[in-house]
């Protein structure tokens, strides 16, 4: 299992300084080995893809991933050429993760439909497969659509694409029609009965290689009394479950009820036991989401400073 790390919006940094800070923690993770830096487009915050961009020149080795771009809030020949831009200034490095997000995100922030998500990922995914062949003239007449433009951007392949794909139909497609999936609240039996037999069934089905399964899992070392309060913390800090159907019928198939109960929480070894268990799960990538537990911004620094550290040694372990 491939180790990487996963931001997410840096609510204690000030403003001026966060896209600066983003870009030490890219930095920071390539030098410290890991596999890959994964960055989501979380609502009101900083451009995953712009972001990323600036990545690229800021490093050169690390896989940099989006996790995820919602695909409704952007035209999928526009977006195709923002992904094929980012991918010439990552040196190939991008792998591009897209999502339906939610609809209380894209009906309710945006305003727009959320109805017929599957059909509308399809028709997206049809406009950029044809943008991603190469520099050539795109003609593309769905449901959705009609694009007919030419894509003249870079000689750099595609990147590959995952999709966040949480229910049986999109880890179908995701296993036709994409290079894996990237999950978020899928604990180790959701991962191993649920999402690892169905996206490999269908990719072999459609003569497709392997799919990588990159899951995003909030981990922090901590005492064991502190536990509980990193979980509570993490449901907290990164989202609760409810506020999402989806999430709450992928956690149907696991024995997490939020996203804290997906959390690698407590000793070293009580960590690296369950990111072992979620590797013999099926999930060939982690994006580790470090949680900081402490009062005052130091004791979170140290925190976060010794989840990183040891997270960092076993990257050649798992």
């Amino acid at each position: 299992m491939r180790i990487g790390v996963m931001v997410g919006s840096d609510r204690e940094r000030p403003r001026a300084d966060r896209l600066a800070g983003l870009l030490d923690d890219g930095r920071f993770a390539e030098e410290q080995g890991f596999a890959s830096f994964w960055m989501p487009q979380v609502p009101g915050y900083l451009d995953a893809l712009t972001a990323v961009a600036l990545l690229g020149q800021a490093t050169t080795t690390i896989e940099l991933g989006t996790a995820v771009v919602p695909i409704q809030t952007r035209h999928p020949l526009t977006l195709a050429q923002q992904a094929l831009t980012t991918a010439a200034a990552c040196a190939g490095r991008l792998t591009l993760g897209l999502g339906l997000s939610h609809d209380w995100i894209i009906n309710g922030q945006f305003g727009l439909p959320y109805d017929r998500p599957v059909r509308t990922l399809l028709d997206h995914l049809e406009v950029m497969s044809a943008a991603f062949a190469g520099p050539g003239t795109v003609d593309v007449d769905n449901n959705g659509f009609r694009v007919h433009s030419p894509v003249d951007v870079t000689d750099i392949g595609a990147p590959p694409v995952l999709l966040a794909a949480l229910g049986p139909t999109m880890l179908r497609i995701a296993g036709e029609r994409a290079d894996g999936t990237i999950l978020w609240m899928a604990d180790e039996r959701a991962v191993g009965e649920h999402v690892a037999p169905r996206i490999t069934a269908a990719a072999e089905s459609a003569g497709r290689p392997a799919p990588r399964i990159v899951a995003g899992v909030p981990v922090v070392l901590c005492a064991e009394a502190e536990v509980d309060q990193a979980r509570t913390t993490a449901s907290e800090l990164l989202g609760h479950a409810h506020h999402s159907p989806n999430y709450v019928r992928l956690l149907e198939h696991g024995d997490a009820e939020d996203v804290g109960d997906t959390m690698a929480a407590g000793s070293e070894s009580t960590v690296a036991d369950r990111l072992r268990r979620y590797r013999d799960a099926g999930v060939t990538d982690l994006a580790a989401r470090v949680v900081t537990l402490g009062d005052g911004s130091a004791a979170r620094h140290e925190s976060r400073r010794r989840t990183t550290e040891f997270l960092a040694s076993l990257v050649s372990a798992l």
